[in-house]
């Protein structure tokens, strides 16, 4: 058995294309729904890496300005 085989992650499979390069993965969630979870959060942090920060401080400001219109509304 190969180096690559003694690794291989029970649940995880790759699927290759023609050439033998892997394009895509399957997880088995019902094993490995954590990594999916770490996966998931890196890609959508990866997709907003450009939209605008905001503080913590002007999250919290905002919320409570927002409490008060809704309890003088």
């Amino acid at each position: 058995m190969g180096k690559a085989a003694s690794r291989a992650l029970k649940g995880v499979q790759f699927l290759v294309n023609e050439q033998g390069r892997k394009t895509a993965v399957v997880i088995d969630l019902r094993k490995h729904s954590e990594l999916w979870e770490d996966i998931y959060d890196a890609a959508v942090a990866r997709q907003r890496q450009n939209e605008p920060r905001e503080t913590l401080e002007s999250v919290k400001k905002r919320i409570r300005r927002r409490g008060r219109s809704q309890l003088n509304g």
